[in-house]
C-alpha cells in the first residue's frame, strides 16, 4: 500500500520539529542551597552555688517591766534568815574580862578591834602570849589579860602610817549573839568608842540599821 506524499511530509516535519524546539531563554533557575554548618556547641554556665545562707530573724523585745519594790524590813528582824537588826552604836560584852563596852558597829571594817593598854608579847613554854590591860571607861577599873597570840597584822590607816597589831581570840556578846572571834589590840584612846565591831562578827549574824542606836540589852550598871 502506498503512503500518501502528504502524510510522509507531515511525519518528517514532526521529527525535524522536535530538534528545532529550543529551551526557553532567561528561565530563573532555583539557587543551589548553601551548605549550612551545624552551630558550635553552646557553652552552658554552671548553676550558682550557695556559699553562705543568710537568715534574718526578727525578735520582739518586751517592754521593760518596773522592778518590784521590796517590802520594808520587820521591826526586829530582817531578810529571809530573820537576822536581828542592830543599830550603829550598841553595848557589847568582852570576855574573859567580862566588861561591857560601848561599841561602834562598822560594816566597812573587816575585823573587830578593842582598845588595849600596856601591850606586851611574852613567851611561855615555847608558845607566844600577849599581855595587855582592858579598861572599863565608866568605872575606870583595869583588867589584866593574858591570851595566846593568834597572829600579827598590818592595818593600813586612811590617814597616817600603817600599824602592826597583835590579834587574839576573845568572846564578844551583842544582844543574843555570842561569838568567839579574832580581835586586834589597838590604841583607841583618840576614838569615841573603845570597841569597834567589824564584819568578822556581823556577817550572817545580824543586819545593821545606822539610823538606830542601843537597840539591844545594856548592862544594868551603865546608863545610856
Amino acid at each position: 500500500m502506498m503512503k500518501s506524499p502528504s502524510v510522509t511530509f507531515l511525519f518528517v516535519s514532526l521529527i525535524s520539529g522536535c530538534s528545532l524546539i529550543q529551551p526557553p531563554q532567561n528561565v530563573a533557575e532555583c539557587p543551589v542551597p548553601e551548605k549550612i554548618e551545624a552551630p558550635a556547641e553552646v557553652q552552658i554556665c554552671p548553676e550558682p552555688q550557695v556559699v553562705e545562707r543568710i537568715v534574718t530573724k526578727i525578735v520582739e523585745v518586751p517592754a521593760p517591766q518596773p522592778k518590784p519594790v521590796a517590802a520594808p524590813p520587820a521591826t526586829n528582824t530582817a531578810g529571809k534568815l530573820h537576822l536581828p537588826i542592830v543599830g550603829a552604836i550598841e553595848w557589847a560584852k568582852i570576855e574573859p574580862a567580862d566588861i561591857w563596852l560601848e561599841a561602834r558597829i562598822d560594816t566597812g571594817a573587816e575585823s573587830t578591834s578593842v582598845h588595849a593598854e600596856d601591850i606586851q608579847l611574852v613567851e611561855k613554854d615555847g608558845k607566844r602570849f600577849v599581855r595587855f590591860v582592858l579598861v572599863d571607861p565608866k568605872s575606870g577599873n583595869s583588867y589584866q589579860q593574858e591570851i595566846r597570840l593568834r597572829r600579827r597584822v598590818i592595818i593600813k590607816q586612811t590617814a597616817g602610817p600603817s600599824e602592826k597589831r597583835y590579834v587574839v581570840k576573845m568572846w564578844v556578846t551583842l544582844g543574843d549573839v555570842k561569838s568567839r572571834i579574832d580581835v586586834n589590840l589597838s590604841d583607841r584612846k583618840d576614838f569615841e568608842f573603845p570597841l569597834l565591831i567589824g564584819r568578822n562578827f556581823l556577817t550572817d549574824a545580824m543586819i545593821v540599821d545606822v539610823s538606830r542606836h542601843h537597840t539591844k540589852s545594856t548592862p544594868t550598871n551603865v546608863k545610856k
